[in-house]
């Protein structure tokens, strides 16, 4: 097999890279392309205000160097206000046709703002629905309005209004698909230019529900709850009305009524609805069973609130409200939901999400509250059936949804996603003393699920690799718990076991499974701490040499071809620190190996090792080209290549990484199966694309690498994040329809092993160091091109 030469058109896509490289404008002056919100903003007191502020932080969060946001704050003559976000740009005085203009003359002037995002909500725009019409003819960007409120049946002069609306934006976005499907049936409108983005929610930790009841001084009381600005169209009256018939059966119960008075409505009525309320309170003697939360609650306590809550209770009397954001928070905080039957609430809670019951109907309610405080599996039911709903409209989930259509209104916005900060929260949560947990029920650590010699020497391998790159001294005892952990799985003849269940004790499935792959992960493991020798504690690499030693020569008898590559890795890793001729032998025996299976499998279409592809594929070519790295054999180098090349075409889809499904592997000579992605494979797959790089300096490789790593963050079919920026978890899977809200351990780490292994290649942008390493490049490609 001849050797590949980087010459003629394989050469090409680096040379245009070098080229690019070197003539890239790193000033940072460039001008990001700009998108306007109309739309109300703190601090002005009012749902839609903090929609956008969440909403935009997202969208500033999730991309970087896409776009720039700035906001354009909606007043009127009654609201007023002095705004500290410096990207508030302009005012609009709803009220004020003059305000109109002035506003759509600077839109039409700024070359650089290439869309317009107007959240639309009925009564922003009361003051002046003419003016607000013709300022939509005014404006020569394209234009998107997000619809809070769909009204069914609307009459002559609604639908007008409306239709209008319609006509000029160049897209429209909706929360429900009630909302959607009104506007097909009751307006004159086209589906393709609907797009149903749920109101976004907020990802949370899941902390315990003693623990906050006892921190608000609420212990032992079961908490029922509301939230939102304060007005009688919440009909909070009827769930005071029902809890005399609760309270009889559970005395213990505390309904919060979270949230100050609307300024609206104090502005012209005062604080009339609320006395009502504490009238009623008193007269039905319910003063110890309920508590007003008034003011307006600051984000981190709201959501400890609807943490701490067993049953959310969402009253309002308005049948033709769309969509509630405090339904949305309630349910991404595991709360059980008993709601009147608004369009949202029926779209959610079906499938035994939730309970709904009629507008103002008190006996109704009070049978429904019931139930659930008595009934404690239908309601665990309910929140996990909820939680499950309720993920994919997380704000990072509808960033990525509102950059599409911001992307297809502007036509060539290019989107960066921005990598998430290294968090080791979740990892830390999943150690204890005696190692690494192997699974969570949602993100809390499953002691029950035991420990693997799999997960601990993952996360040994991914903390020494945090050590390399930050030095941090609180992680060694981390790493010092899994090698510990690998040193108790190691047998006195040299084999390791890898099932430990809660009591340390090793578990019936050692005997019952091939434990190769395990024992070659712990020689990965062992390796890559030796090779660490000179920055990592003494006692550690010594620990480590004598476990290597001491199962090196039973490896020998490893056929598994993954197991193989595993032990190459930790060969490789090794020879790093220590220079010896077993090194050298053990590698050309597995390399030599794995050649021979590879001649024996592959042919014209099908270059692989064996005749099916199935977890962790990456890792043979990259073993392979490790080989070839210690001894400069070509035929290492060329299977290497070959095998991972192959790999990749069926992996890769355009601009998304589609890895092997978990449902069943995929055949030589058979269809593919679809869906059921594991993080691990992406994770792999990312740290092969790195060390092809650096062996071939292919620019491809980089592009794929970046590829890969945004499936984490939402490049993949759902267009979902699988990692977890509240918790610093990674989510177990990525099925056809959902994903798969536990976050285990061997997800969590190979996350982490993946966001290390890209650090080298794509730092922060904005980072000094970063673009020190740019500009440097820059002049490197300009030598080698002679520029």
């Amino acid at each position: 097999m001849k050797a590949r030469r980087n010459t003629g058109k394989h050469m090409q896509p680096y040379t245009t890279y070098l080229k690019q490289l070197a003539t890239q404008d790193i000033s940072g002056t460039e001008k990001m392309p700009e998108i306007l919100f109309l739309t109300t903003f703190p601090p002005r007191q009012c749902g839609i205000a903090t929609y956008s502020q969440d909403l935009i932080k997202a969208l500033n969060n999730q991309y970087v160097e896409s776009f720039s946001l700035k906001i354009c704050a909606l007043e009127n003559a009654n609201e007023k206000h002095e705004y500290e976000d410096t990207d508030v740009k302009y005012k609009l005085d709803t009220s004020d046709e003059a305000s109109y203009k002035e506003l759509a003359m600077a839109i039409n002037a700024d070359d650089n703002l290439k869309a317009v995002l107007i959240q639309h909500e009925f009564g922003l725009f009361a003051d002046g629905v003419q003016h607000f019409n013709n300022f939509l003819k005014e404006v020569k960007k394209p234009v998107t309005v997000v619809f809070h409120t769909v009204l069914p049946g609307p009459d002559d002069n609604l639908k007008k209004n409306v239709q209008h609306i319609l006509d000029r934006a160049d897209s429209v976005i909706v929360m429900t698909n009630n909302a959607s499907d009104i506007l097909l049936r009751d307006y004159c409108t086209t589906k393709d230019k609907i797009a149903v983005i749920p109101h976004g929610t907020h990802l949370v930790p899941h902390a315990d529900k003693a623990e906050l009841k006892h921190k608000y001084g609420f212990e032992g009381r079961k908490v029922l709850s509301t939230f939102g600005l304060l007005s009688s169209g919440k009909s909070i009256e009827t769930t005071l009305e029902a809890l005399p018939a609760v309270v009889d059966k559970s005395p213990e119960v505390l309904f919060l009524i979270i949230g100050k008075t609307h300024p609206t409505v104090v502005l012209h009525e005062g604080e009339q609805y609320r006395e009502s309320l504490i009238k009623k309170i008193q007269e039905l003697g319910l003063e110890e069973n309920v508590k007003f939360i008034n003011k307006y609650v600051p984000l981190h306590e709201l959501l400890e609130y609807l943490q701490m809550t067993d049953i959310y209770l969402f009253t309002s009397k308005d049948p033709n409200q769309a969509v509630s954001g405090t339904f949305s928070y309630a349910l991404s905080c595991g709360c059980a939901i008993i709601s009147t039957p608004i369009p949202h609430a029926k779209e959610v809670l079906a499938g035994d999400t939730g309970l709904t019951f009629d507008f103002g109907d008190s006996e109704q309610l009070a049978e429904c509250i019931n139930t659930l405080l008595f009934d404690v599996n239908l309601r665990n039911n309910m929140m996990l059936n909820g939680l499950h709903k309720i993920n994919p409209t997380a704000w990072e989930n509808s960033a990525v949804a509102h950059a599409k259509v911001l992307q297809k209104a502007c036509g060539n916005l290019k989107l960066q996603y921005r990598n998430p900060k290294i968090n080791l929260d979740h990892i830390k949560r999943l150690t204890t003393d005696f190692g690494m947990l192997q699974f969570s029920q949602l993100n809390r650590p499953d002691i029950n699920s035991g420990y693997t010699l799999d997960d601990n020497a993952r996360a040994l391998i991914a903390m020494c690799q945090y050590y390399k790159q930050h030095r941090d001294k609180s992680v060694l005892p981390y790493i010092e718990i899994y090698l510990n952990f690998i040193d108790h799985c190691q047998c006195k003849d040299g084999r390791f076991m890898n099932y430990v269940d809660f009591n340390t004790n090793f578990g019936v499935q050692n005997r019952n499974e091939n434990l190769e792959d395990s024992a070659g992960r712990a020689m990965w493991a062992l390796g890559y701490v030796i090779s660490l020798s000179q920055i990592l504690p003494a006692e550690f690499s010594q620990k480590a040499e004598a476990m290597f030693q001491k199962s090196l020569g039973l490896t020998k008898n490893i056929y598994s071809t993954r197991a193989m590559a595993f032990v190459i890795k930790g060969l490789y890793y090794y020879n790093r620190q220590v220079k010896d001729t077993d090194t050298l032998i053990y590698i050309k025996l597995f390399g030599d190996r794995l050649v021979q299976m590879y001649r024996h499998e592959a042919d014209s279409k099908w270059k692989w090792f064996e005749n099916y592809l199935t977890y962790a594929n990456s890792v043979l070519p990259e073993a392979l080209l490790l080989c070839y790295a210690i001894t400069g054999e070509e035929v290492y180098k060329n299977v290497a290549k070959e095998s991972f090349d192959f790999l990749l075409t069926t992996i890769f889809d355009g601009e998304r990484i589609k890895v092997i499904s978990n449902k069943g592997w995929y055949f030589k000579g058979t269809a593919k199966e679809h869906y059921g992605e594991q993080p691990i494979d992406v994770a792999y797959t990312i740290l092969a694309l790195r060390k092809f790089h650096d062996i071939f300096k292919e620019e491809d490789y980089l592009n794929k690498m970046e590829i890969a790593f945004n499936w984490f963050l939402g490049n993949n079919h759902l267009q979902q994040v699988i990692y977890n920026p509240c918790t610093g978890g990674c989510f177990d899977g990525l099925e056809e329809h959902s994903v798969n809200l536990n976050q285990g351990a061997e997800s969590t780490v190979s996350y982490l092993m993946a966001r290390l292994t890209i650090n080298k290649y794509f730092g922060n942008p904005n980072d000094i160091y970063f673009r020190r390493k740019i500009k440097a490049a820059k002049v490197n490609a300009a030598r080698a091109l002679n520029l």
